[in-house]
């Protein structure tokens, strides 16, 4: 106990038998940074729209991008239900314009902390959605081939790099040439990844859960023993 005492590093852990069963983050991530958003400093986000694994996981935010037009009842729901932070997004591909500003207001309504962005959204759209929020816009990356500086001046506030294998790579050429930037980046299938994009320069990391069929599976299976 003495010895717990010194260690300033040593966090007190309170559980109840209810409640004991979250989605922990990869406490690798916690070497990363953070990035101080509107006063919150986040290292992790949760990639999920499931609002059951959102309200039952330990990551600093939330990034809710899902494959289909952004729709206000579902940032709604998430944002209601998240205890955390989160980070919703707003089109800026198939669905743009007018549209994409318009979602982008409510979600600052409604209580989002930032606006995610699709790679192709025009830098005409992000300076026109500038004006009209005052929230940080996020646009992610995908590729190498992204104009950082173009983005920058357009309005954009943070980075979410994408980029699949490559992903290391690209945050380590954007740190090389934009030291002060803020970064978020995908954490990769492993802990090395991970490792690898915060030494690359990441700030924060994105987190894709397991899905909720999956952590069904392993309690079913326990049920099985059991019985």
């Amino acid at each position: 106990m003495e010895n717990r005492v010194k260690d300033k590093k040593y966090v007190p852990v309170i559980e109840t038998r209810l409640r004991k069963r979250i989605v922990e983050v990869p406490k690798e991530i916690y070497d990363a940074s953070g990035i101080n958003v509107l006063g919150k400093r986040i290292k992790s986000l949760i990639f999920s729209t499931d609002v059951a694994i959102i309200k039952n996981s330990n990551a600093d935010g939330v990034i809710a991008v899902y494959p289909f037009t952004p729709q206000l009842s579902i940032t709604h729901a998430i944002i209601e239900v998240s205890p955390s932070p989160v980070f919703v997004g707003v089109g800026g591909g198939l669905t743009t314009g007018q549209r994409s500003i318009d979602i982008a207001l409510n979600a600052e309504l409604y209580g989002a902390f930032g606006v995610v962005m699709n790679a192709p959204t025009p830098n005409e759209l992000i300076k026109e959605m500038k004006q009209r929020i005052d929230i940080p816009i996020v646009i992610t990356v995908v590729s190498e081939k992204e104009n950082i500086e173009e983005r920058i001046k357009a309005g954009v506030s943070i980075f979410n790099v994408s980029g699949g294998a490559k992903t290391a790579q690209i945050v380590e050429n954007i740190r090389r040439r934009f030291p002060d930037v803020a970064i978020i980046a995908t954490g990769g299938q492993n802990v090395e990844s991970i490792r690898n994009t915060i030494k690359a320069g990441a700030n924060a990391i994105t987190y894709t859960p397991p899905s909720t069929g999956e952590m069904f599976s392993d309690i079913m299976d326990k049920y099985r023993e059991t019985l």
